[in-house]
């Protein structure tokens, strides 16, 4: 399912339009950007999941065409751990 596909069913689902949904869902999907990115915070949303950031060591690689060691810098990276319960909420709406 992309954007749009996601947007059309929330509209049909609550009954209001697709802009209004779309808008909505670039302020939530904004606010938790900017959360994970910008203050490193994590998110925690009861029934569905949890996204935080994670550090992700340096480590060596290989260079898929010469076979090469390379080594890879160390980043952040953002994660998803989703709730034992996330079943809840396609029990809720169906």
């Amino acid at each position: 399912m992309n954007r749009s596909e996601l947007i059309a069913a929330v509209a049909e689902r609550t009954g209001e339009s697709k802009a209004s949904v779309a808008k909505t869902f670039d302020a939530i999907f904004g606010v938790i950007a900017e959360q994970l990115t910008e203050e490193k915070a994590e998110i925690a949303i009861a029934d569905f999941g949890r996204f935080s950031v994670k550090q992700q060591s340096a480590r060596t690689g290989f260079n898929p065409q010469t076979g090469e060691k390379i080594q890879i810098e160390a980043k952040e990276k953002i994660a998803f751990k989703a709730s034992t319960s996330i079943e809840y909420y396609s029990r809720k709406h169906n």
